[in-house]
């Protein structure tokens, strides 16, 4: 974006609207997981969420499973709350719903006693020299200050982090260039029994048009081209994982509506593609689409500790160890066009072992009282694309939850806790390597 001319804005006081012991900025699984934990452990918290629901991309992103996985955890406890299906089903079981989950997340934060504050954007950190405060917010109310002896940037983007002064990168180490955006969105109408549902980019099915993958970068609008189709617990009704823009930066509002728009543009020609090649979605209509795109990829904030895709491929096990027993792939999305990134590695990920992520990479450096959770914590590209997925991040919220408690309790700060003070707590509630 340009700028042209600068206004000059008035200095104003800005009141105090609330004082807590923890505040989470962002609720998507790792800040409602956060939020949550923390108040369980006994801390006052105050969960900030700048749409009208919790649950970030799960939700208002209406994201098609809980893709990757962990054992123990607050996780397994969510998706014990918000499956439509039982564990008899397990592909099922891990399918999302939506609305259901809005309103289990919803229950979750008042059985814990979060205090939530919906439709506030997070402006601006509140500083004193090196040390975060709080945040400056914006609503419909006005303009105000929001204050925690501990603050966890759950943002996904970091914006708080990065505007207090934490060093980070975006994208890829070589070029900057970061995973593509996504608009994710539902057909109704569908007969399933006859339908086929590829779930990954190397699924070649073949149908009665060919393979189903060339026809999609054949027929397909650029960048998209992919055909990714998941069943949901509704009856008739498919989640479609096909919308694909490139070259968006999610920190710059000119890239997300550019994003938007790019999106939304190709979905009417993807339901046609449905119509016209794929058995089973004859008769598909489009239902409803997200009203959050989806980024993969922006900030890596640079942490006490980095995980690197060696450490994922080695399984560590760390010796600072938080996060625990988790698993996924190399999910790196084509940064110049349709399906998998020459990086990505999805079926032939061969590390089944599952993997550890350091109390070091949720704690800054430079800034005091900040953790982070979620897909913005310190790691390479190559790591991000395996630990951002939901699962994942949900289980970051639980450990940064702990240790935000503990930071209260003892009051300390969040870089001189030691992790196996968080450890012996998170073994307690049943998470271990």
């Amino acid at each position: 974006m340009v700028v042209k001319m600068k206004i000059i804005e008035e200095r104003r006081e800005i009141p105090v609207w609330e004082q807590v012991d923890v505040l989470v900025v962002g609720s998507g699984p790792a800040g409602v997981s956060a939020a949550i934990t923390a108040a369980r452990e006994g801390a006052s918290v105050l969960l900030i969420e700048q749409t009208g629901n919790v649950g970030g991309i799960a939700t208002e992103g209406l994201m098609s499973h809980w893709t990757g996985n962990t054992e123990g955890g607050f996780y397994d406890e969510l998706l014990e709350r918000s499956a439509d299906v039982g564990r008899d089903d397990a592909q099922m079981h891990k399918v999302i719903n939506p609305e259901r989950l809005k309103t289990v997340l919803l229950e979750m934060l008042e059985e814990a006693g979060v205090k939530l504050l919906l439709y506030t954007f997070a402006c601006e950190p509140v500083m004193e020299e090196k040390r975060i405060r709080g945040v400056i917010v914006e609503n419909k109310t006005g303009r105000g200050a929001l204050l925690g002896k501990i603050v966890v940037d759950a943002s996904g983007d970091g914006d708080i982090a990065a505007r207090a002064g934490v060093p980070y990168y975006t994208g890829r180490e070589s070029d900057g260039k970061m995973q593509p955006a996504t608009i994710m969105f539902k057909v109704a109408g569908v007969d399933v029994e006859r339908g086929v549902f590829p779930g990954g980019f190397e699924e070649q099915l073949t149908i009665p048009a060919g393979d189903i993958q060339k026809l999609g970068e054949e027929k397909l609008p650029a960048p998209a081209g992919h055909v990714l189709l998941y069943k949901t617990t509704l009856p008739g009704v498919v989640t479609c994982n096909m919308t694909n823009c490139t070259d968006v930066d999610g920190t710059k509002a000119e890239d997300l509506t550019r994003g938007t728009v790019v999106c939304r543009k190709q979905m009417d020609a993807i339901v046609k593609f449905l119509r016209e090649f794929v058995p089973g979605f004859e008769n598909c209509y489009l239902i409803s689409s997200a009203s959050l795109i989806g980024i993969r990829e922006t900030r890596h904030f640079k942490g006490e500790a980095v995980i690197t895709k060696e450490d994922i491929l080695e399984a560590r096990v760390f010796e600072d160890w938080v996060v625990a027993k988790v698993h996924f792939n190399f999910d790196v999305h084509n940064m110049t066009g349709n399906g998998l990134d020459e990086t990505g590695v999805q079926k032939k990920f061969g590390q089944a072992k599952g993997y550890t992520i350091p109390y070091g990479c949720f704690v800054p450096l430079e800034v005091e009282n900040l953790y982070l959770a979620g897909r913005n914590i310190s790691g390479t590209h190559m790591a991000h694309s395996n630990y951002r997925v939901m699962p994942i991040c949900a289980n970051m919220g639980q450990a940064v939850g702990v240790a935000a408690a503990i930071c209260v309790r003892e009051g300390c700060t969040p870089r001189a806790l030691e992790a196996s003070h968080v450890q012996r707590r998170m073994t307690e509630l049943g998470v271990g390597p």
